[in-house]
């Protein structure tokens, strides 16, 4: 069986590179919110926010993603710039006094808060809009040399609960069309192709069977010329098909079977980063770092084994 040859790739950050394809980069998930999906409230307070991270970095991982605002299916109420800052400026501080050399970056879509993250020393901007949501940020991020994630959602979160059902043979076609027009948005304001990551996008205004598709053939999305990240980490997607695979294996089977909860798709979430990995990404997107690190290291020698 063959597997994706992921290519090589110098990452231009901020204030250093990275080389990827060689092997997998872990990002660790670090929530400074009081409602994210999986684990809102838990890293709220700055101090067990640093505490999080250390531990996350202690276990193999080779960047941070701090985020301040949930974007979960149904959030309704977009949070201020402000308030955003003053939940994830504290943290990346405290996280760079204790370990200078950390590669810290900022989930927002918002480029009043990319622009102080950058300011506070955060090597990367991950915009989940891939720069739809605020005609700012482009022009914010092209003179800063941080690294960027332009990742493709359908839509958002107040509409993705009742969004029309793609059809599966046009999940890839319309998450490559979707990431080739942020890529050129991009490099029409001036950010160079070698600080530019793209990822798919897992659940964000796909349903829940729309994810397979987009995952086995992820390696499509390597035409655009680009590394990918990808995040499938304790996601919906993932909980529903196990509540369904278990129901079906009752007799009689559950009408409705009720979801897995985020905290017992462990497991699922590594089969997931693994084919994921195996499907050409350079980065997987996490909250437990280290199975996810010795997962990575298992499918890197698969790759170098071709």
């Amino acid at each position: 069986m063959a597997f994706v040859r992921r290519p090589r790739f110098t990452w231009q950050l901020r204030t250093r590179s990275l080389t990827l394809g060689e092997r997998t980069f872990v990002m660790g998930i670090l929530n400074v919110t009081p409602d994210s999906f999986s684990d809102g409230g838990a890293f709220f307070e700055p101090d067990a926010a640093l505490e999080q991270a250390l531990s996350m970095l202690d276990h193999g991982a080779d960047l941070i993603d701090i985020g301040g605002e949930s974007t979960r299916p149904g959030s309704t109420q977009p949070i201020s710039s402000a308030e955003e800052q003053a939940r994830i400026l504290p943290v990346l501080e405290a996280i760079l006094r204790e370990r200078p050399v950390s590669v810290l970056s900022i989930d927002t879509y918002k480029a009043e808060t990319a622009r102080a993250a950058i300011a506070a020393g955060a090597e990367i901007v991950n915009d989940i809009s891939g720069l739809q949501w605020d005609p700012e940020m482009a022009a914010t991020c092209a003179p800063s040399s941080c690294g960027i994630v332009l990742m493709h959602t359908r839509g958002c979160p107040p509409e993705w609960r009742t969004q029309p059902h793609l059809p599966q043979d046009e999940v890839v076609s319309l998450v490559k069309s979707g990431l080739a027009h942020s890529l050129d948005q991009a490099l029409a304001a001036g950010i160079d192709r070698s600080r530019i990551v793209l990822d798919p996008g897992y659940g964000f205004g796909k349903a829940w069977d729309n994810n397979y598709p987009l995952l086995a053939h992820q390696d499509e999305l390597l035409t655009l010329g680009q590394p990918i990240l990808a995040g499938v980490s304790r996601k919906s997607f993932l909980g529903r098909t196990l509540a369904q695979a278990m129901s079906s294996a009752t007799n009689p089977p559950a009408a409705d079977p009720p979801d897995f909860p985020p905290h017992a798709r462990g497991n699922a979430t590594l089969a997931a980063t693994t084919a994921a990995i195996l499907a050409g990404a350079s980065i997987v997107r996490v909250h437990d770092v280290r199975p996810a690190v010795e997962a990575a290291r298992i499918a890197d020698a698969i790759l170098r084994s071709q």
